[in-house]
């Protein structure tokens, strides 16, 4: 059996759908910088274990360039920093977002209480 909506029940529902991609979007964000700040871990991990005065190469689209260490581990911290800022942002937004959705939800079932609520009604009277 569906249920009737009015148009600010549907309004309500198409919001909170726009919400949980949103959510969905911020997830595979986060992700993505938890997979780089790892990658990044690693590498000075590596970087850590070198001698000052040895080369190392940094990947820069299909070649490697030619770096020292210390400009490398500077980069990478940056990247790191960055990532991390990055991730700190999209946890603030999703807990707005989490909250936004509660509420969304909370409205919604409200919209639709009545509306169930009258169909019992119906159905009480039909049966008497």
């Amino acid at each position: 059996m569906a249920i009737e909506m009015t148009p600010d029940a549907q309004k309500y529902l198409m919001e909170l759908q726009t919400i949980q991609a949103q959510l969905q979007n911020i997830a595979i964000q986060k992700e993505t910088f938890t997979i780089q700040n790892i990658e990044i871990e690693k590498a000075l991990e590596e970087l850590a274990k070198t001698d000052d005065n040895e080369d190392v190469f940094k990947a820069v689209g299909p070649i490697l360039i030619k770096t020292n260490k210390a400009d490398m581990v500077k980069e990478l911290k940056e990247k790191q920093e960055t990532a991390e800022v990055r991730l700190k942002s999209l946890e603030k937004q999703e807990a707005e977002f989490q909250g936004k959705i509660q509420a969304g939800q909370q409205k919604l079932q409200e919209l639709l209480m009545p509306k169930q609520e009258e169909k019992k009604e119906e159905k009480k009277e039909e049966n008497n």
